[in-house]
């Protein structure tokens, strides 16, 4: 693809991801995010088949955006495990902020259409299986508890920070992050049998 139609392709899914959050999934129209993007339904058409795909690729920006690269930086400081859960979490929750009606939008069109229930498993397992990763480093240092498995035990965690950022977030309760981060990273350690690390001076 052309450096024109790269461009192209990137303001036609800027556009889609304006009008799937301001109308909702069901109610957008391909001629409106053509619109959107000041060009034909036909240029539309060049580049994507269907609104299920250009809602995919919308999708996989706001996926890529909220995969953020801090827990597998514990493998290489096992020291630093507890200021790495904090960031990681931290920037999770704000990434969700940044891709909330999205999520939302996610979770409703994954109810009725099989290929994005599918997509939102897909989504979900990679998260899962990194935080496994992790938990399972965490466990070879002799920092958790061996006992546990790592792969159910990244589901009930990652399923926690998610749907406290959910319930925050996308529904409204307004939860402090700072709050959400220093609650997380506290249960998780607990879960796992770990020590959360006292503040100098404590």
């Amino acid at each position: 693809m052309t450096a024109r139609g790269l461009r192209t392709r990137e303001s036609l899914v800027s556009a889609a991801r304006r009008v799937f959050e301001r109308d909702g999934f069901i109610n957008s129209r391909l001629t409106d995010i053509a619109r959107e993007a000041n060009t034909s339904i036909g240029t539309f058409y060049t580049y994507f088949d269907s609104k299920d795909e250009i809602f995919t690729a919308v999708l996989q920006v706001a996926q890529d955006d909220m995969m953020h690269p801090g827990l597998p930086r514990v493998e290489e400081d096992p020291e630093n495990i507890a200021a790495v859960l904090e960031a990681s979490n931290r920037a999770y929750f704000e990434a969700y902020g940044r891709n909330a009606k999205l999520m939302v939008l996610l979770e409703q069109v994954a109810t009725i259409n099989p290929e994005f229930r599918a997509l939102r498993v897909r989504r979900s397992q990679l998260f899962t299986d990194r935080v496994a990763r992790w938990i399972e480093s965490a466990q070879e240092s002799g920092l958790a508890d061996p006992t546990l498995d790592p792969l159910m035990t990244a589901r009930a965690l990652a399923s926690m920070v998610s749907r406290l950022a959910y319930y925050s977030i996308a529904l409204g309760e307004s939860w402090d992050v700072d709050a959400m981060v220093e609650t997380s990273t506290r249960l998780w350690f607990n879960a796992l049998g770990m020590t959360l690390p006292q503040p100098a001076g404590v």
